[in-house]
This record gives C-alpha cells, sequence and structure tokens, in this order.
C-alpha cells in the first residue's frame, strides 16, 4: 500500500472526517448583538470550546476553555453521559453541548461530570460545586438558576451556586427524571427529559420507568474481568419504558400531566414559549395517529389543540409543533402528496417545496429547510435550502447550490452552508439579510476534491452521486462500489463536498462509484419515504439495481464487477444485495447490520413493519437471517466480510453473530471482523483507518483487481 493511499484513511479518521474545528451548536442573542458556538482548537483537536462572536465588530472572544476549567486533568464520563453521546452520535470532547438564558447572559455546561457556567458578555466561566455526575445543565430562562440532573434526580442550584436542592428524586433504580428514554433519543430527536417554563418558577419533567423493558447484556470479550453493560433495549414487539410528564414547581409543588397515555404512549416533542401553553406531541404506538396538546400548568389537564392520522405512519419533524408568536400552531404536515408548513389550519406551502425542518418562528414569518418538491421546475438534486415562508409567499434565504441550515433571533441569521465546490462549511452571519460576519474554521482542507455528478437513475428518477478516479480519463469500464446508506432518514446524495468523501477514495483506487437515494430515504414526498413500508428490503434493493444498471448506459461502469458497502441500515443494504441479487452483486461489506428485524427497537421498526406478533410473516420476509440459509439452488455464493463493533448497543452484534451462523450452517464463505469497545461509531483512529483499509483489500481480492 502507497504512502499516499495510507494518508487519507489516517487523517479521515483523526479529524472525525474533517469535521473538527468547524464551529457549530450555534446560539443568537434576541438583541442579534452575539452568537455563541462551540468549536476546537484545530482540525484534530477533539476538546470544544465555548466562544462568543460580538455581531457589531466581528470579533470572537473565547468564552469556556475546558482545559483551563479541569486544569488540564482528563475528562471523565458517566455510563448516562456516554448514552446520550453515543445517541446523539457524539464523538467529539470537551464541551460537547451547552443551553443559555433568555438573552444569552448566562451558559452552562457540563465537564468530566462537573457543573459549569459562563458569563457570556465577560467572558469568565466557573465551577458550581454540586452533587454529581451531571448531566444536561440548562439555566432558567431569567437566568437566577440552573437545573441538571445527577443520578437520575433533577435537581436546582442558583446561578451563585447557592440552595442546591432536588426537585425529583427517583423511587428505585430503574426510574429516571429530566432524561430522554432510548427511543426517545435514538429516533424521536428528543434528546432531553425538562423543560423550564418562560417565567422561570416551574419546569416540566419527564418521568422515565424502564421496568417493564426487557434487558439486555452488552458485553467486551476482548475483557472477560470486566462487568457487561446492563442495557434496557426494547425490541421490536416488546414493552417500552413508561413515560409520564408532570409540572415542578420550584417551592416543590408536583403536578402531573394527563393524557391517554394508554393510546398515546409516546411522548415526542415538548414545546413552551411565552406565546402559549405547553404544547406536547404524543403519538399512538403504531404512529398512525397523534395529537397534540395544550397543557394547564396548574391542574395537568391537557386539551387537544390539533390531531394527526395517517394509514402508513406519521413523520416527526425536528421545531415543530410549535406556537407562533400570536398563539397560531405551527406544524409539518403530509398533505396533498406534499410536505407542507402549516400556521393554524392554513397551509402556506405547496407541492414546491418538500419542508425538511422548522428553524425560528416570528410574528413575520418562518425560516425553514426545505427541497425541490416532486413538482418543482428543476430537481436541484441533492440540494437543501432555507427559506422564509410567510402569508405573502416564499423567499429562499441561501443563494448557492447547496445544503444549507440557519438559526436565527433578533434579526440576526447564521447561515451554514456546504456545497459541491468547497470543502467543509461556511458559516455566514447575516444582519436583516446582509452579511455581516463569518465564523473561522479551523477545519482541516481534506486535500481531495470529489470528481462527482450528481443524476438519476432508471424510471423512477434515482438520485444518484456518481464518482470516477480522479486520475482516470479513458472509457475502459471500471469496477463499481456501490456505496450507499438506502434508508429512512439517511439521504448521501447531496450537493455538498465532504459528503462524497470516502466515495472519492475508494474512487481512486479503481472503482467507479455509485451513490443512489432510492424510495425510502428523504428529501422527494412523502410517498417516495413511504413506499416501504411492511417491505424495506424488496423496495430498497431494487432501486438500487435499476440505478446501478441505468447509470451503466451513460458512465464507464463494468457490471461484472460490482461491489457493495454498507453501514447500519447500508450494512442490511449490503447483506440483501449479495444474498438475493448474486447476479448483479459480486462482493458485499457488511458494516453493523440489522439483521434479524426483530432485534431492533419499537419506534422504528414497528413504524415501518408493524408489531411482529401481529405480521410475524412481514419481518421474515425482511430479514436477512432466512436468506443467509438459501441453499445452492439460489444462486452463486458472494465474498461477504461482516463487521460489527462488539460493543454496540444500537445495533448490537448478535445481528452480525446470527447472520454468520446461519451463512456457516449453510455452507457460505464469509468473513467476520469483530471490533473490541467499538459502539455503532467508529471514533478511534486506529480503527477508523484500518477498517477503510481491510475494505480496500477485500474488495480488491473479491472482484480480483490484483
Amino acid at each position: 500500500m502507497t504512502t499516499e493511499a495510507v494518508s487519507f484513511p489516517r487523517r479521515h479518521a483523526r479529524t472525525q472526517r474533517f469535521t473538527l474545528g468547524a464551529p457549530r451548536a450555534f446560539t443568537v442573542a434576541p438583541d442579534g448583538s452575539r452568537v455563541a458556538f462551540l468549536r476546537s482548537g484545530s482540525g484534530t483537536d477533539r476538546a470544544n470550546s465555548l466562544w462568543v462572536l460580538d455581531v457589531p465588530s466581528g470579533e470572537e472572544r473565547l468564552a469556556a476553555d475546558p482545559r483551563t476549567l479541569l486544569g488540564g486533568a482528563e475528562e471523565h464520563l458517566s455510563p448516562q453521559e456516554r448514552a446520550r453521546r453515543e445517541r446523539s452520535r457524539e464523538g467529539g470532547a470537551g464541551i460537547v453541548g451547552y443551553a443559555t438564558d433568555a438573552a444569552l447572559e448566562l451558559a452552562s455546561f457540563a465537564l468530566s461530570g462537573r457543573l459549569f457556567t459562563a458569563e457570556l458578555r465577560a467572558g469568565t466561566a466557573r465551577e458550581l460545586t454540586v452533587p454529581g455526575p451531571v448531566i444536561d445543565p440548562r439555566p432558567s430562562p431569567d437566568g437566577r438558576h440552573v437545573a441538571y440532573v445527577a443520578q437520575g434526580a433533577v435537581r436546582v442550584v442558583g446561578a451563585e451556586g447557592e440552595g442546591d436542592r432536588a426537585l425529583a428524586e427517583p423511587e428505585s433504580e430503574q426510574v429516571t427524571y429530566g432524561l430522554a428514554e432510548f427511543v426517545a433519543a435514538e429516533e424521536m430527536g428528543r434528546s432531553r427529559g425538562f423543560w423550564w417554563s418562560p417565567g422561570s418558577d416551574r419546569l416540566l419533567v419527564a418521568r422515565v420507568d424502564d421496568t417493564p423493558v426487557q434487558r439486555w447484556w452488552i458485553a467486551d470479550p476482548a475483557h472477560p474481568e470486566r462487568d457487561p453493560n446492563h442495557v434496557a433495549y426494547p425490541a421490536a414487539g416488546t414493552p417500552n419504558a413508561d413515560v409520564r410528564l408532570f409540572v415542578h414547581d420550584l417551592d416543590g409543588g408536583r403536578t402531573e400531566v394527563s393524557w391517554d397515555r394508554a393510546r398515546y404512549p409516546y411522548l415526542a416533542h415538548v414545546h413552551w414559549s411565552d406565546a402559549g401553553a405547553p404544547l406536547l406531541l404524543v403519538q399512538a404506538r403504531d404512529q398512525r395517529s397523534q395529537l397534540f396538546l395544550a397543557v394547564d400548568p396548574q391542574s395537568g389537564t391537557t386539551r387537544m389543540v390539533h390531531a394527526d392520522e395517517d394509514p402508513t405512519w406519521l413523520e416527526l419533524f425536528a421545531g415543530v409543533p410549535c406556537w407562533s408568536p400570536s398563539g397560531r400552531l405551527v406544524r409539518i404536515a403530509d398533505e396533498g402528496g406534499a410536505r407542507v408548513l402549516a400556521v393554524g389550519e392554513r397551509p402556506l406551502t405547496g407541492a414546491q417545496l418538500h419542508i425538511r425542518a422548522v428553524l425560528d418562528v416570528t410574528s413575520d414569518d418562518v425560516l425553514v429547510t426545505a427541497s425541490a418538491g416532486e413538482e418543482a421546475e428543476s430537481p436541484e438534486i441533492g440540494e437543501v435550502h432555507v427559506y422564509r415562508v410567510s402569508e405573502l409567499g416564499v423567499e429562499r434565504v441561501s443563494q448557492e447550490p447547496g445544503v444549507h441550515t440557519a438559526v436565527r433571533a433578533g434579526g440576526v441569521t447564521v447561515l451554514v452552508s456546504a456545497t459541491l465546490d468547497r470543502p467543509g462549511s461556511r458559516v455566514q452571519v447575516l444582519r436583516d439579510g446582509k452579511p455581516a460576519a463569518t465564523v473561522t474554521s479551523y477545519a482541516e482542507d481534506p486535500g481531495l476534491s470529489p470528481r462527482v455528478t450528481l443524476t438519476q437513475g432508471g424510471a423512477r428518477r434515482i438520485p444518484c452521486a456518481v464518482l470516477m478516479p480522479r486520475d482516470y480519463h479513458g472509457d475502459t469500464p471500471l469496477p463499481v462500489l456501490l456505496d450507499p446508506y438506502g434508508g429512512p432518514h439517511g439521504q448521501r446524495v447531496v450537493a455538498a463536498h465532504n459528503a462524497h468523501l470516502t466515495s472519492q477514495w475508494f474512487a481512486d483506487q479503481g472503482f467507479a462509484v455509485v451513490v443512489a437515494d432510492g424510495r425510502g430515504t428523504p428529501g422527494r414526498s412523502p410517498a417516495w419515504e413511504k413506499s416501504i413500508k411492511d417491505d424495506v428490503a424488496a423496495v430498497v434493493l431494487q432501486d438500487q439495481v435499476d440505478a446501478v444498471q441505468a447509470l451503466a448506459a451513460d458512465f464507464p461502469l463494468d457490471l461484472t464487477r460490482v461491489a457493495i458497502r454498507g453501514w447500519s441500515f447500508g450494512g442490511y443494504l449490503a447483506a440483501l444485495a449479495a444474498l438475493r441479487r448474486p447476479d448483479v452483486f459480486h462482493a458485499a461489506v457488511v458494516g453493523a447490520p440489522v439483521t434479524d428485524l426483530r432485534l431492533y427497537d419499537t419506534h422504528y421498526q414497528e413504524r415501518y413493519l408493524g408489531d411482529p406478533g401481529e405480521q410475524p410473516e412481514v419481518y421474515r420476509r425482511n430479514s436477512v437471517i432466512d436468506d443467509a440459509g438459501l441453499t445452492e439452488a439460489a444462486g452463486p455464493h458472494r465474498p461477504m466480510m461482516v463487521i460489527h463493533g462488539l460493543a454496540d448497543d444500537n445495533v448490537v452484534v448478535a445481528h452480525s453473530l446470527r447472520l454468520s451462523s446461519a451463512l456457516l450452517a449453510a455452507g457460505r464463505p464469509h468473513e467476520v471482523l469483530p471490533l473490541s469497545g467499538v459502539t455503532h461509531m467508529t471514533p478511534q483512529e486506529q480503527v477508523a483507518e484500518n477498517l477503510l483499509l481491510l475494505q480496500l483489500d477485500f474488495l480488491k481480492r473479491s472482484l480480483g483487481l490484483g
């Protein structure tokens, strides 16, 4: 292996995919004067610090440095904090999250299980001595108190460190207050479990009882002397955690919030602003019906504001539901074949836009991210833009082709933009729509520019990215590597430079790399996403086949040498490809695959396949395990490399072990690569680097490339 070939995998791992040193987690002051954000000191520095940008001057100043605050000591994380970071796929260190008061004067954060606050104007930070380990500290809107979770209890302390006390304490080891349960954090996008009132006098607190949830043991066989982790994992068809919600007054009063929890057990979203009563989104277990409920904080009673039903499933969206300043309900809905923004009962967008998330709501407009809808004039493949939507119409804020998002307050918008022709993301601060400052990024330049073509393949116009070797100038057909995710919430065909770096590295090793976002992937239409209901296998796999065969008419693809690689859902898809379509695929790298679909969590798996107790045949039809036992008559054996982290508590290693056992019983050759101490992420530098090199070696061997 040449030095050049080794260099990119090592740099890719060391920089955590070239994300270290990039600014993130922006908060804008309500008067537009300041922007707080996180950023590490270089492209290889994992430790994030808290920074403040002064908008009028454009100057940045350090507000909190984790190394100074810890005196150079090493960080120590509690098991609960490690679990939170795993759910959010957080691979950084230092200050990985923070919260502020309403005026953006006071910030709070946890470091090594200890509570710290920072005065953002003065740029000073200090520790508050409280019981730990501290999780998710959040100042009250008025900045006078900080609430946090420690040992499963919600506690409150004065901003000067005085009067620390518990508001809600767990009744048993299976109960926690103020933390999100597994499926809320992993699948619903709800990573928190308590919310301050706008008046700073009370909190909404979630109580989670894991007693009904089955227990799994996650062990590291490489270290038999260590105790295994005891994980409450709600697999499809099994009981979920019992989740309740309480209003807690600072003086110790407590009132339970009541709704039909038997019918709507999922607490998916909580919103509490001064525009109205606390607002809840609760879902039925089958995710085909949901209620928007307004809460009376005094009595705990709820009233229905809106109800949704869908025969397939109801999607959850970031930023909604919420109230507009005038007290109207803001939501995203699938109506008339499109994904629309509605304020009150009135849709403000149509089929031209596919709404993705709500970013900010003012009395004048709603700031959203959206992609081109089915009826858009041009497809804008892989682009996501920021729009201002009002009753007067729609205005696009982001102009250059790419993937954009934003944070806004006080007439100031922080616009984060990734494009195909520029590495990383650019962060612009706009005041009244005009550039006022740029936030510096310390992320490393990958030194690799993807040679990518965004196109559409097949009769269904499947979005595709095709990457060719940068030194390829001939017309000789190249061996093909499909590099998909292919599943829900996992768009891979995007108009962004860094998203294609690994695919380009594989292309430079002599492959034509194809990334296809078939049915089930986000960003096109509700019907496109929901067409995988009860069939996450055949539909998704057929789109990969159709895409690569259609692209062969326009690109030099050698369809006699086709491989596929993927992780998580992509690993599941790669296994399906090798087992079900050996006529098309000749080798597969199967990373952390979900192979026995009954072993994945309730909220995800039941959304697409229903309850395994009620639809066992649907689960069998979509399972890879059953395919692994196919007889010789099913077709030729294709080489498979199965990779899995032994510490994975999301897609547990049992998936790969059961696949390997079924392959062995059927006499099917395969390779298994167990990763000791690795979770669903692979943050360890040497592991991440060697994973790419070992995959490359396997693919070349399997396709006879020498």
